[in-house]
């Protein structure tokens, strides 16, 4: 699976990985096979309905999720969020850049449904905000001035890059917890889950969640709304 860093932010990354600031040096390995990871599709891409419908299915991923479920999971939500947890540890132990190509795909995906959470996959989402809650707390850290390895365990240390409101996981999350919290009917797990996903993020990545994402969207974000033109508009 070949997958170009798309972002700024992961070309820095595979530099960071390249250089292996954060790994210890081990013995060379044997040739080994690599992971084989489920594709994930950017985007709903659908002939035979209108460009209103299509636009719509674009704002609101949960119809792509329930296709992927069905096509490459059996429909069984818990081989998901194996996936989802298998390809954060390659990334995190094996510095695999492939690996966080693959875990972005899936939080996006997920980070990209309104209805799913709400309605039909509410236990899914309570079991995927947890998740990702425990990644971002254990996993991620800012780089500090110390060069001491003992106190990194498993975590990354990361550029002040992984903590800007550039990185696709600031909007994502920001549209994707507004959902939950406003919506006016809400389970009660995952409305808790939600807040502490949101005051993990503000405290641990500083991000200020409560601003208006309107004008937060970038025309060249791989990550916004797909929006289809009427024939003819202008």
């Amino acid at each position: 699976m070949d997958r170009a860093p798309q972002t700024d932010m992961e070309r820095r990354l595979m530099e960071q990985l390249r250089e292996d600031k954060f790994a210890k040096i081990s013995p060379a390995q044997p040739e080994r096979r690599g992971c084989y990871y489920t594709t994930i599709p950017a985007s709903v891409k659908h002939k035979n309905i209108s460009a209103n419908e299509l636009t719509l299915l674009n704002l609101d991923r949960t119809s792509l999720l329930e296709s992927v479920l069905a096509k490459s999971y059996q429909d069984q939500e818990d081989l998901l969020l194996g996936e989802l947890q298998f390809s954060f540890i390659a990334f995190m132990m094996g510095q695999s850049l492939e690996a966080f190509m693959q875990w972005k795909a899936l939080v996006s995906l997920l980070l990209s449904c309104n209805e799913a959470p709400l309605h039909a996959r509410t236990q899914m989402f309570v079991k995927f905000i947890r998740v990702i809650y425990y990644q971002f707390k254990h996993g991620f850290q800012r780089t500090h001035d110390s060069r001491s390895s003992e106190d990194k365990g498993n975590s990354l240390f990361m550029d002040e890059a992984w903590f800007s409101r550039d990185i696709f996981l600031y909007r994502l999350s920001k549209d994707f917890l507004t959902v939950i919290l406003e919506a006016p009917v809400v389970d009660g797990d995952l409305l808790s889950w939600a807040r502490k996903l949101k005051t993990l993020l503000e405290t641990t990545f500083g991000w200020d969640l409560e601003n208006s994402a309107a004008n937060l969207i970038d025309e060249d974000d791989e990550f916004a709304p797909v929006v289809v033109e009427m024939d003819g508009s202008s």
